[in-house]
């Protein structure tokens, strides 16, 4: 997800993304203990849009305040 993508959604959608994006994350890690991932980069991607979502937040919320 890009972050000009990331910066059009609400502070609610916001959240949303990021619950469903680390549930993803503990997913892909219990699957790659067991040998199931098919692209390990996919890791590196998520934990990439996580940080990403939560410095936009943190902006909107130090705009907001």
């Amino acid at each position: 997800m890009k972050a000009k993508e990331i910066r059009e959604l609400s502070p609610e959608e916001l959240n949303k993304k990021l619950r469903e994006a680390r549930e993803e994350l503990v997913n892909l890690r219990v699957r790659k203990q067991v040998g199931q991932v098919e692209n390990p980069a996919q890791l590196r991607t998520i934990r990439r849009d996580i940080a990403r979502i939560e410095t936009i937040l943190k902006q909107k919320a130090a705009t907001a305040a």
